[in-house]
């Protein structure tokens, strides 16, 4: 008989076990995503998540824009040649330059990344030179030889301003729970330079290549609620002083609030566009008419491919096409895990930088206009401390600050760019390592992740990615 009693004494406590977890899930409220939360670009969103997902137009564009968006994807997209050629249209690289085509950085309207090795080409960096001191719009001086930018290409019968090298010092970052995680930090110097020395007291500014996506959709914020998000003197002594940057507009000839670059240092779109068609591919344009030669150098020794290179209508179609790329739709955002993850970001006011939820105003193309958008970003320069620091001040950025970078897309990156490289240098090798990155006015918010324990912290990673 003894064993029967064991085995009725086992069936009950089999049942009160099954009741107990009954009573738990009975009480378990499950998380509910917000309404609209998957369209991160309002009406604007695609939902693709190909290796194509940054490049598809906005799902709202009306009709009369195709053939802009179509030559502006042609012209970013493909290779630039020296004058003179056939292709007039598309002549006039260099005669220095970083890259052949648009895309040589932001390949399929991506990411670009640092070089895996020294003498690596194939990436989407370059290096932002100065040295102290500003011009008469306040904008940094050029270091004297070889300009505000480093080119490491040159045409044919040229040699190349110079390379640049990266060596990495691991940091080891240890977890109240003792999980670690190695951290790189760059070290860069240069290699080769053509044409003299480089002043002593250069400043040295790396910068990847940003993803595409949503920058239409960024203009189009009313400067009202940017202004809104600032608190320069953390009057509510949160910790958080964010404050926009006012850049050098060159067609209105003022200085007008940043928003785009790494250190919100560019005012548009256009400027952005010609700005890069003229440092990173020698190509001028109306707003910047001057060829880079570094100091020693003429370049009115070299043929152009016109007066300017990239006449307005083209410089146009590529700013429209940058402008209307779409944002993709969010994944997995009704997940439990997501949605936990989502809740464990706010609490640990990761929110007061990166601002879910934005409304767009009024912007010369229609579709960008009046949308709910969601890019986890305020635009804002953000102290993130000595680690991140390039000690290179723009306009009102001094060398510790950076623009929120927006979070929309971040975990397609990997699909469309084949990395997952983050930060302004790339160092970051994924989510977490960026994380850990963030220090002054982001260092509660960090140690508010690295406090919760192993599952938390990826929950809070599952959301990042759902992005």
């Amino acid at each position: 008989m003894q064993p029967k009693k064991r085995q009725f004494s086992l069936l009950i406590v089999l049942f009160l076990l099954a009741y107990s977890c009954q009573t738990d899930d009975d009480n378990y409220t499950p998380l509910i995503a917000e309404e609209g939360e998957a369209y991160s670009g309002g009406e604007t969103t695609v939902f693709n998540t190909s290796p194509e997902a940054f490049g598809f137009k906005a799902a709202n564009l009306d009709q009369s824009l195709d053939a802009d968006f179509g030559i502006g994807n042609s012209l970013f997209r493909q290779n630039w040649v020296t004058a003179p050629a056939s292709t007039t249209a598309r002549d006039g690289l260099g005669p220095f330059f970083n890259a052949r085509a648009c895309s040589g950085c932001h390949f399929k309207d991506g990411r670009g990344r640092a070089p895996l090795f020294n003498g690596d080409t194939n990436h989407g960096m370059l290096l932002r030179l100065s040295i102290p001191g500003t011009t008469a719009n306040g904008s940094n001086l050029p270091e004297p030889i070889y300009g505000g930018q480093l080119q490491d290409n040159a045409i044919l019968n040229t040699s190349a301003e110079a390379n640049f090298e990266i060596t990495y010092t691991n940091i080891v970052v240890e977890y109240p729970d003792g999980n670690t995680v190695t951290l790189q930090k760059p070290t860069y110097s240069f290699a080769n330079l053509a044409y003299g020395e480089m002043a002593s007291n250069v400043q040295i500014s790396p910068r990847v290549g940003n993803q595409m996506i949503g920058l239409g959709l960024l203009e189009a914020i009313p400067e009202s609620t940017l202004i809104g998000f600032s608190d320069e003197f953390d009057s509510d002594n949160d910790g958080i002083s964010g404050k926009p940057n006012y850049a050098w507009n060159v067609q209105t000839q003022s200085l007008t609030i940043g928003r785009f670059g790494w250190k919100a240092n560019t005012p548009t779109i256009k400027q952005q566009v010609a700005g890069a068609f003229s440092g990173d591919l020698g190509i001028t344009s109306s707003l910047f008419p001057d060829e880079n030669c570094p100091t020693g150098v003429d370049c009115n020794d070299f043929i152009t491919g016109g007066t300017p290179e990239i006449i307005d209508l083209n410089l146009n179609r590529v700013t429209t096409y940058s402008s209307v790329l779409n944002v993709p739709g969010r994944r997995d955002y009704d997940e439990q895990n997501v949605l936990e993850g989502k809740e464990l970001f706010n609490s640990a006011n990761c929110t007061a930088c990166h601002k879910p939820k934005i409304v767009t105003g009024n912007h010369t193309i229609e579709a960008l206009e009046n949308q709910t958008i969601r890019p986890y970003t305020d635009l804002l320069l953000h102290d993130m401390g000595e680690g991140l620091a390039d000690n290179r001040p723009d306009f009102n950025a001094n060398g510790q600050e950076w623009r929120t970078q927006p979070l929309w897309g971040i975990g397609l990156i990997e699909t469309v760019n084949n990395h997952t490289n983050l930060l302004h240098d790339g160092r970051a090798r994924n989510i977490e390592e960026a994380i850990l990155w963030h220090d002054g006015e982001a260092a509660e918010a960090k140690n508010n992740f690295m406090n919760l324990s192993a599952t938390k912290r990826q929950l809070v990673l599952d959301f990042i990615n759902s992005l």
